[in-house]
C-alpha cells in the first residue's frame, strides 16, 4: 500500500490510498465524512433498504489505519455520523470499537453539516481546529488567507485506463487547500470536474486517487 506524499503550509502530508491523511509531524490521522448510520436514517425516513453493514465496514477500515499509524491525536472532519439521531444506531460492539480507537489518543471531532450537535461520545467537539498554520475545518473556506484541510464534497475523478472509464474517490490539493474524499461506506461522491469544486480548487490542482495506490493526476476539468 503506497501513500503519496505532498508538502501544504510547509508540512510533509501522506495521503493513504484509504482516503484518511497522515501528518507525521504531529503523528496526527484525519479522516472525513464517516457518515456512520446512513443505512439506519435511511429506513427511518423511508429511503431504499440497504446492507446494514456500512458502520462496521468503515469502522474496521478505521481500525486499520490506526493499527498502521499508531497515531495521537485523530480528527474526524464532520459528518461522522448522518444525522445526530444516528449515533443511536451504534450498536454496542459500534461502541466498544469506538473506544478501542480512542483509548490513549486525542480525538476531535469538527461539526459537520449532516451531525450538528454534541455526541454525548468521547473526544472534543469543534467548530474548527488550527494545528501550526492550518485550518481544519468541514467545508472549505475560500475566504480565509491560512492554509486548509477539509471534506464535505466526497470529491472523485475518473480517468480512462486501457479504454476502461475508472472512477474513484480523491483528494483534491492545490496551493493552500486540501480536500479529503468521503471515508465511510455507501458515501457516493461528487465529480471534481463539476462545481463548485472547479471555483474552490486552484488551476494547478491534482486530484489524489484511493484504491490499492495513492496516484495523483491532474484534477480533471470541463
Amino acid at each position: 500500500m503506497l501513500d503519496y506524499e505532498f508538502t501544504l503550509g510547509g508540512s510533509t502530508f501522506h495521503a493513504a490510498p484509504t482516503g484518511a491523511l497522515w501528518w507525521p509531524a504531529q503523528r496526527i490521522l484525519v479522516v472525513s465524512d464517516l457518515h456512520l448510520g446512513k443505512t439506519e436514517r435511511l429506513m427511518r425516513i423511508g429511503g431504499p433498504s440497504l446492507p446494514p453493514y456500512e458502520i462496521r465496514d468503515t469502522l474496521m477500515r478505521l481500525e486499520h489505519d490506526v493499527d498502521r499509524f499508531d497515531p495521537d491525536h485523530i480528527i474526524s472532519l464532520g459528518d461522522s455520523f448522518d444525522d445526530i439521531t444516528s449515533v443511536q444506531s451504534l450498536t454496542p460492539d459500534d461502541l466498544s470499537s469506538l473506544t478501542r480507537l480512542q483509548s490513549g489518543r486525542q480525538w476531535t471531532w469538527i461539526t459537520g453539516n449532516h451531525d450538528a450537535g454534541q455526541f454525548g461520545l468521547d473526544g472534543q467537539n469543534h467548530e474548527s481546529l488550527s494545528r501550526e498554520n492550518i485550518d481544519f475545518r468541514h467545508i472549505a473556506d475560500t475566504t480565509q488567507t491560512n492554509c486548509e484541510i477539509s471534506g464535505h464534497y466526497h470529491p472523485k475523478a475518473s480517468i480512462t485506463v486501457k479504454r476502461q472509464r475508472l472512477t474513484r474517490s480523491c483528494f483534491l490539493l492545490d496551493e493552500r487547500r486540501l480536500i479529503l474524499p468521503a471515508y465511510g461506506t455507501y458515501t457516493g461522491g461528487l465529480d471534481c470536474a463539476r462545481q463548485p469544486l472547479c471555483d474552490i480548487m486552484s488551476t494547478g490542482a491534482i486530484a489524489i486517487l484511493t484504491g490499492k495506490t495513492a496516484r495523483a493526476i491532474p484534477m480533471p476539468r470541463r
